[in-house]
Parts: structure tokens; sequence; C-alpha cells
């Protein structure tokens, strides 16, 4: 099988490519310098070339605030047009094609948890050009695999938890927003999944994954700073404004995935592993 991943420099991208490193398997990776997503006639002749069986689709433009404004038009070329320029290409060779979606598809405002077939409502840019990609996919393709998650953080990008272990060493408090509730995700379990879901030929279609339990901001902070010397305050939303809306309530279900047979770890776990990966770098 002939593999190919975008985005592959990336926290997931990267990610992923251990993974398939570790299992001897073969792929090429590319990056924006490479291969331009967005450019119709570049993907269609390195298509044309290499006749990719399965694309891991883990480019993204990802900076969610500033897609409200500066980075509006980029977040739209990437994460929309991009993706409907590679479901094309793929569709054409008749290749699989894995997305990688987001919790922000959804408003927040539902009380319970979110399912694969609840209809998304995104109320900021990333979230709306994210759905608007599941929906290029969706156009284009019939062999594709939809993962949505949240919240995710890893060993070899920028995120939430190399933030929180940053500012302990520089400040003795902290406040971060307890108002806002959903569940982590370790970019290590989300790359099993993805490669789990073609390697056991799950059903094409739209799926979740996070790690298990669901936490706010101020609860996944108090466990990444447990064992540091930092006193950790929870603060409302409105006292910590951002541009881009934040659902306050995007807990995915994960009841589809789980019934696959695929092991999920719970946040707290998943976080203790990271953890100690990180601190034998």
């Amino acid at each position: 099988m002939k593999i190919l991943i975008t985005g592959a420099q990336g926290q997931l991208g990267t990610e992923l490519r251990h993974l398939l490193d570790s299992r001897d398997i073969a792929y090429r990776g590319t990056d924006a310098h490479d291969l331009d997503i967005t450019d119709e006639k570049a993907v269609d002749q390195y298509f044309k070339d290499y006749q990719p069986d399965l694309i891991y689709h883990c480019a993204a433009y990802t900076a969610v605030d500033k897609a409200e404004d500066e980075g509006k038009a980029l977040n739209q070329k990437v994460n929309v047009d991009g993706t409907r320029i590679l479901a094309k290409a793929a569709a054409a060779i008749d290749a699989t094609l894995v997305y990688i979606s987001t919790d922000y598809v959804f408003d927040g405002d539902k009380k319970d948890i979110y399912t694969v077939d609840d209809q998304p409502a995104p109320r900021n840019e990333y979230g709306r050009a994210k759905y608007e990609g599941e929906q290029q996919v969706q156009k284009y393709l019939k062999k594709y695999y939809i993962i949505r998650t949240s919240w995710v953080f890893g060993e070899y990008g920028h995120n939430f938890v190399y933030t929180m272990l940053d500012l302990a060493k520089t400040h003795k408090e902290l406040t971060v927003v307890d108002d806002q509730y959903g569940r982590p995700s370790w970019t290590k379990n989300l790359a099993e999944f993805m490669t789990f879901a073609v390697d056991q030929k799950l059903a094409y279609g739209i799926y979740h994954l996070s790690n298990d339990n669901s936490c706010n901001w101020y609860e996944f902070a108090s466990a990444i700073l447990a064992d540091k010397d930092v006193t950790v305050k929870p603060v409302s939303s409105a006292e910590y404004p951002q541009k881009a809306w934040r659902p306050r309530h995007s807990i995915l279900d994960l009841s589809k995935t789980k019934a696959t047979g695929f092991k999920i770890e719970t946040w707290q776990n998943a976080l203790k592993e990271f953890l100690q990966v990180i601190e034998k770098k």
C-alpha cells in the first residue's frame, strides 16, 4: 500500500510518522514546502505520479483566534480548498482519505455529549472551515474516515500542556477557565486510531476519538501542574476574552469508536504517560 501523509512535520503528522516508522511501514510525508495542497495542478500531478492508496490528511490551519481576522483567508484556503483538492484527487484514483476534524464543528450549547450524528453548528471561523472540509470529503469520496478530535496535546508541537509547563517556570499563580468542558486527546492515541481504522477496515464514515473522561480546562491544568510549585485558580470565560468563540460544552461521544474494539485510555492516564515521555527528553 502506498501511503501519503500531508502535514507530516506538524504535531499529529510527526506522531503518525513515528508510529509508522516503529512498525516498519513505508510512507511518503509531505509538508507545504514540497506539496502545496491548495495548488490543484500540483496535487493532481503528485497523485498521478505517486498513485497513493491511502492519504492521512494531517495538514491544517489551526490558529483559531487568527482565523477570525488576519488568518481568515488562509484558514479557508487550507482547511476548505486544500481538503477539497485532496478529496477530488483521491477520488480520481479510488484512494482512501483520513481527514482530521474537530469538536469546534459544534456550537457547545448541548448539555449532553455530541454524537457522530449530531448536526454541526460551528460558531467560529476555524470550526466553520473544518466542517466545510468534512463536507468536501463527503461530497467527493465514498472511501473516507472523518475523525473528530479535541483538546489535542502531544510531544511534537505547541499545545496546552507545554504552555502550562512553561508558564509554571515563571509564575507562582496561574488562572485557567473552568466553564469550558471537553476531552483532552493525546496525539499518540489519535495516530493509533487512525491506523487502526484502516488496518481493521472499519466501516467508512465519521468517528470521534479523544481520551476517555471529561474535564474543564482548569481541571486539566491542575492535573498537568500537580507536582509543580504553582497555584492554579479557576476563572470564567468572561474574565479571559478571546477572539474566537470556544464551545462551552463539546464533549465528544466515544461509543462508536469503543464499539470497534479500539482501547481508549482515560485522559488522566494518557497525560501521566505523556509527562513521563517528555521528562525523559
